[in-house]
């Protein structure tokens, strides 16, 4: 940089001969296309330089081009317009900035008197001394980001100083006495740094944190400062970023899982149809031949979490841009913390909802509808990394997705407690079971709080029309065995000392009823007797029980 700038400086030293006709001639026998090429990689990489170095603050006029004398050639035209460019081009630089003449006379003095090597020590021991003051960062920098803008101003301001010292003077400051410094400030300032980001809990400073080392560190490189350790220091403030943005996004889903009202999701025209499958991809033919109003069978936290796992996608993305990274490194970046997010902070948000104590039938069997769906979506995400990484999915080292885990889990989680409320349900009724065992009566009908449990349970299976085949036959058969266990404890209870046939009339009716109910086929997909067999324990033992009491009473 310092070399294209005394190379500019001495160009337009002759900026003003250049109007005279016969300078311009003879410059035409000196310079060649490759000198005006070469004036051109200089403009380019000066424009490199000032967007490298957003510290200095730029200024570009834009004006008339200068009138070209009549007997200059192409060549001198280019050659000019270049000339002119830089003519107009005004970039202050520390020089504009600083007045260095204080420092320039010191030097120059000590030189005189013959004690140059006292001054240099004096000066770089109190820049050392200034160097560990600019070094300390406030104990308040971690809370906005000018805490940090101003602590990094001020390392960056220190060395464009000390480098402008080192071009302008003879041996006042070396390169090695630079590197000493900058090593000494790097370690400093990531060491600074490592301790405050720790303390940032909010995404959005993070990144923003991220974008100012970033700018720091492009700074400093143009100045000729390693900065490789600022980047390595950048991975590990993305892991920091990743652990807030997966804290961010489990209050997200917590609130679509809280506000959800897990009913299929309701549509009356064609525009909420295409609104809906525009959110969430799903096709299914048969409901599109359906008229309006119809529903989708998942409920609303589907497309919602879905667009959210999409969004912190892009959250993500956000932080690898600017890292020199390669996109197969940004793809498995993204693929990791996606990983994460649901492997356990959706996995986590899924799993409160399901054990909760309040949470009923209904909602448990809306939830696994939602999680095949969600499970089936998982592919669509893969593509959806895919087009903004560009890395296949078939690549050899890329990370897949553990969404379909993840959504397995909780579904296998809500069986398990539909299976368990469901037993809950029917212990409910049976507390309602009054058998009085020594009554005369020879009832007619089954019990009310059976036919009232019966009841319970062909409404409950009939909410299980969408689940798969396997769970419905499932529930269905764990209800139907604990019902029956149930009822034989009832009547083998050591309480149990006595019996009349009127008792074991009625109890005789109430298996009927079960028997009945299990042969109403509640859940389609069993065998002729399948569910019947359920029962077979239960009547067995209540028919010993009814025949040894009938013979017993004969016998008497």
């Amino acid at each position: 940089i310092r070399e294209e700038e005394k190379h500019i400086k001495k160009i337009l030293m002759f900026h003003k001969s250049f109007y005279n006709p016969k300078c311009l001639e003879r410059l035409g026998g000196s310079v060649g296309w490759a000198s005006a090429f070469s004036l051109g990689q200089n403009w380019g990489s000066l424009g490199s330089t000032l967007h490298l170095a957003p510290h200095s603050a730029g200024r570009l006029l834009l004006l008339l081009p200068l009138p070209l004398p009549l007997p200059c050639t192409f060549l001198h035209s280019i050659v000019l317009i270049f000339l002119t460019i830089l003519f107009v081009l005004q970039v202050p630089g520390a020089q504009d900035l600083v007045d260095f003449s204080p420092v320039y006379r010191c030097l120059h003095i000590y030189s005189v008197l013959g004690a140059r090597e006292t001054f240099e020590n004096y000066y770089r021991k109190q820049r050392r001394k200034q160097a560990r003051l600019v070094l300390q960062p406030p104990s308040n920098m971690h809370e906005t980001l000018d805490g940090y803008r101003k602590y990094f101003n001020q390392i960056v301001g220190f060395f464009v100083v000390e480098d402008h010292i080192l071009h302008t003077t003879q041996g006042l400051v070396n390169r090695a006495y630079i590197d000493e410094l900058w090593e000494m400030a790097l370690s400093k300032t990531i060491a600074a740094l490592r301790t405050h980001s720790s303390y940032c809990s909010d995404p959005n400073l993070v990144l923003d944190l991220k974008n100012l080392i970033v700018l720091f560190a492009d700074t400093l490189q143009v100045y000729g400062f390693p900065v490789n350790q600022l980047f390595d220091m950048l991975l590990e403030i993305r892991d920091q970023y990743s652990e807030t943005l997966l804290k961010k996004w489990a209050g997200i889903f917590r609130n679509i899982l809280d506000s959800d009202n897990y009913s299929p999701i309701p549509v009356t025209s064609e525009e909420m149809y295409k609104k809906v499958v525009g959110q969430f991809p799903f096709q299914d033919t048969e409901l599109e031949k359906q008229p309006f109003p119809k529903k989708f069978p998942f409920s609303e936290f589907v497309p919602k979490v879905y667009n959210q796992i999409k969004e912190f996608i892009y959250a993500c993305l956000k932080f690898s841009e600017d890292l020199h990274l390669s996109s197969t490194e940004v793809d498995d970046m993204i693929r990791k913390s996606t990983n994460l997010l649901l492997t356990r902070t959706l996995s986590n948000s899924l799993q409160n909802v399901i054990k909760r104590k309040n949470i009923g039938l209904t909602e448990l069997v809306q939830i696994i509808i939602n999680t095949t769906h969600l499970e089936k979506s998982c592919k669509y995400l893969e593509e959806f990394i895919t087009n903004i990484t560009n890395v296949l999915p078939e690549t050899v080292h890329t990370t897949k997705l553990y969404g379909t885990t993840t959504f397995k889990d909780a579904r296998h989680a809500a069986e398990e407690e539909i299976y368990t409320n469901l037993n809950q349900k029917i212990d409910q009724f049976l507390q309602l079971a009054d058998y009085d065992w020594m009554t005369g009566d020879l009832g007619n009908k089954a019990s009310d709080y059976l036919v009232d449990l019966i009841a319970f349970l062909r409404s409950t299976f009939a909410v299980f029309t969408h689940l798969p085949g396997k769970v419905a036959q499932t529930a269905c058969m764990s209800a139907c065995k604990h019902l029956a266990t149930s009822l034989m404890q009832l009547l083998l209870e050591a309480e149990v000392r006595q019996l009349t046939l009127g008792a074991l009339q009625q109890f005789n009716l109430d298996v009927r009823e079960c028997e009945q109910f299990a042969r109403s086929g509640p859940v389609p997909g069993f065998q002729e007797d399948t569910l019947q067999l359920a029962f077979i324990d239960l009547r067995q033992v209540s028919l010993c029980v009814f025949v040894f009491c009938f013979s017993f009473k004969m016998c008497d």
